[in-house]
C-alpha cells in the first residue's frame, strides 16, 4: 500500500499521483502541465508507469490541468474507468474537445512552419473517447471501485462538481484514509457551496495555490469591479477579462446580474466570447442542485440563462472578430484565463497599447504565461511573435480567484478529524515551503512537501523516494 507523488510537485500544475494498493494502480488526476513552452513540452514525455497497467483513475474536477491528459493515457493503452462527478463529465466534453482543438491547431501550425514534431498530443476524437471511459458520481456515495478501495466524493467548492477525493483502502487487517483535496474553493464565494469538512482522515493531500496569501474579501473586490466599470465608462475604453471558461466566466456573469443596475451595465455591451464558456454556462444553469442558497433564490427570480438584456454570446469566430470594430463600451469575457492562447488574445492586441483600456485579471497566473507578464508589470509583451507595448491598465483581483486563500486551506485541512499526517502539493516552490510552516504552527500536525517520486508508505507512513 503506497501512494507515489508525481504530478503538481514540481509546479502548479499537471496534478497526478499514483496508488497502489492490493495489487491494483490508481492514477488521482491525469493534468496537463501548463505555462512557458519548457512546461509545456512535459506533457509529450512518457508517462513514468504503463497506461495499460493503471486500474482505474479518480478525477477531482474538470480543468485541464487536472484532466488535460486523461485522452494520451486512453492514447496510449489505458482501458480502465474514470470516476468522477457527474457534472464533471459534463464539462470534461467540452474541456477536453477544446483542448484536443487547441492541440489539433497548433500541430498545423507546426507542419506549416516545417517542425518535425508536428503531431498533436491528442486529437478530438482521443478527448471523446476518454469521455466514454468516465462513469459518473454524486456528493457522498460510497462506490467500491476495485477490490478493497471504496471511493466517496465531496464537494470541493471550487467550480460545478469539483470534489476532494476520500479513498478507504484495505490489505487484510490494514485500513487507511487518503483524502486528495484537487482544488479548494473560497468559502463564501458566489454560486458554489463551501468546502464540505474533511471528517477522517489518516494522510492528506492539499493543494497550496495560494497557501501563501490572502484574497480581498468578496465584498472589497465587488466595490472595486465597480470602480474599474466606472473609470473605464469615463475614459471610454474597453474592458478586457481574460476568465476560465469554467467556473470564472459563470461567477462574472452571476455579479453583472446582481449589479446591472449599480454597475450601469446598461450604459456598456457584454460579450461571452468563448465557445467553451457559453455551453459550460448552460451545463451550470442546468444544474441548480449544486449551487448555494443564494444563487439558488437569484436563479428562481430569473426567466432564462443568462439574466442580461445587453449579453452578446458570440460563439462564431465572424461574431469573435467583429468585436474588435467597436473602440468603446464593451466588456470582453474571452478565455484563455491564463492569456496563452484563445479569443483574448486578438482582442489583447487590439487594446494593449491603448491607455484607455482596462484589463482585469481574475484568476491564477502560471510561470511563463502572458497573463503573468501582466500582472508581473511588464511594459512590453510578445504576442504570436510580434511585440506590444502595454498602455492598458492592468487590475489583478485576487477575491474572484477559484482558489481558496491561506486561510480557506487551513480553515479545511483544520475540518480533519485527529492528526492525519498532511502533504502539500500543487504549487509553486516558495508557497509550499511557507504553506507548510503554517499548518505545522496552526494546526500542529506533521506535514511535508514530496518531490517528484517520493513514496508514501500507507502502513507505516515512512517517505521515501523511488529515484535512485
Amino acid at each position: 500500500m503506497e501512494l507515489e507523488f508525481y504530478g503538481a510537485t514540481r509546479r502548479v500544475t499537471g496534478s497526478c499521483h499514483i496508488l497502489r494498493a492490493g495489487g491494483r494502480t490508481i492514477l488521482l488526476d491525469c493534468g496537463l502541465v501548463q505555462g512557458g513552452p519548457e512546461d509545456e513540452a512535459v506533457n509529450r514525455e512518457p508517462f513514468p508507469f504503463d497506461p495499460a497497467d493503471i486500474d482505474a483513475v479518480v478525477l477531482s474536477h474538470g480543468h485541464i490541468d487536472h484532466s488535460g491528459r486523461v485522452p494520451l493515457l486512453v492514447k496510449r493503452g489505458f482501458r480502465g474507468s474514470v470516476h468522477t462527478h457527474e457534472a464533471t463529465i459534463e464539462l470534461c466534453r467540452v474541456l477536453l474537445k477544446d483542448s484536443a482543438s487547441l492541440a489539433e491547431h497548433d500541430a498545423r501550425r507546426r507542419m506549416r512552419h516545417g517542425h518535425a514534431d508536428s503531431e498533436p498530443l491528442y486529437t478530438v476524437d482521443d478527448a471523446m473517447r476518454a469521455v466514454a471511459h468516465m462513469k459518473g458520481m454524486r456528493y457522498g456515495e460510497v462506490r467500491q471501485i476495485l477490490p478493497g478501495i471504496n471511493l466517496r466524493l465531496h464537494d470541493a467548492g471550487h467550480i460545478l462538481g469539483s470534489a476532494f477525493v476520500e479513498l478507504e483502502v484495505s490489505e487484510g487487517d490494514v485500513r487507511r484514509t487518503i483524502v486528495f483535496s484537487g482544488d479548494i474553493g473560497q468559502y463564501g464565494t458566489p454560486i458554489m457551496n463551501d468546502p464540505a469538512a474533511i471528517g477522517h482522515a489518516d494522510y492528506v493531500l492539499v493543494e497550496s495555490t495560494y497557501g501563501d496569501r490572502l484574497h480581498r474579501s468578496h465584498e472589497e473586490t465587488v466595490r472595486e469591479i465597480g470602480g474599474i466599470i466606472t473609470e473605464a465608462c469615463r475614459e471610454c475604453g474597453n474592458i478586457l477579462i481574460p476568465a476560465f471558461a469554467i467556473g470564472r466566466s459563470q461567477e462574472l456573469l452571476y455579479l453583472f446580474g446582481q449589479h446591472y443596475q449599480e454597475w450601469d451595465l446598461a450604459r456598456w455591451e457584454v460579450y461571452l466570447d468563448s465557445p467553451m464558456a457559453i455551453e459550460a454556462s448552460r451545463i451550470y444553469w442546468n444544474h441548480p442542485e449544486l449551487w448555494d442558497e443564494e444563487a439558488t433564490l437569484f436563479r428562481r427570480e430569473m426567466r432564462s440563462m443568462p439574466p442580461l438584456d445587453n449579453l452578446h454570446l458570440t460563439g462564431r469566430v465572424e461574431e469573435s472578430m467583429a468585436i474588435n470594430g467597436k473602440r468603446e463600451g464593451a466588456i470582453i469575457v474571452a478565455g484563455s484565463g491564463m492569456c496563452n492562447g484563445g479569443r483574448i488574445i486578438h482582442h489583447l492586441k487590439h487594446s494593449l497599447e491603448r491607455p484607455e483600456c482596462h484589463v482585469i485579471i481574475i484568476g491564477f497566473q502560471a510561470v511563463g504565461t502572458l497573463g503573468r507578464k501582466l500582472v508581473e508589470g511588464h511594459k512590453e509583451v510578445f504576442i504570436n511573435g510580434d511585440r506590444y507595448r502595454v498602455a492598458a491598465k492592468v487590475h489583478t483581483l485576487g477575491g474572484l480567484s477559484a482558489h481558496g486563500d491561506r486561510d480557506d486551506l487551513l480553515r479545511w485541512v483544520g475540518s480533519c478529524e485527529g492528526k492525519p499526517a498532511v502533504f502539500v502539493v500543487h504549487g509553486e516552490e516558495t508557497v509550499k515551503q511557507v504553506f507548510r510552516e503554517t499548518i505545522r504552527a496552526s494546526l500542529s500536525l506533521e506535514t511535508k512537501v514530496p518531490l517528484p517520486g517520493d513514496v508514501l508508505n500507507l502502513e507505516t507512513g515512512a517517505l521515501g523516494s523511488s529515484v535512485s
